[in-house]
């Protein structure tokens, strides 16, 4: 079934635009401004350590691991040195010396 003068089959689901008429019943023009190409910024180039397609290469991230475990190392290291973390360490080796009286004491009273 055509339904246009041209022959082709339009329909409400149609991709093709529809031109909107003026008062006079005419074709409105579309009011647009040409855009030249020049003005338009060049492609970026990817970054070094990434190729074409935007993957970071194996030697990025190797490098970007190695940073991040020295650095959570490093704060590790920081953090045993204070009085704070040597309190804690106090506390916890009290508590396994505690836990292991507690649990010679048991076996005692088991018979072994």
């Amino acid at each position: 079934m055509n339904d246009s003068p041209d022959g082709s089959n339009q329909n409400a689901e149609s991709p093709k635009r529809q031109n909107s008429t003026g008062p006079s019943g005419g074709v409105e023009p579309l009011d647009a401004e040409i855009v030249d190409d020049a003005t338009a910024p060049p492609p970026q180039p990817p970054a070094p350590d990434y190729d074409d397609r935007g993957v970071p290469s194996l030697d990025y991230v190797r490098e970007k691991i190695e940073t991040r475990y020295a650095t959570s190392i490093g704060a590790a290291e920081l953090a045993e040195n204070t009085p704070e973390a040597r309190s804690v360490e106090e506390q916890e080796a009290e508590r396994e010396r505690a836990a292991k009286a507690r649990l010679e004491e048991i076996r005692r009273s088991m018979g072994r």
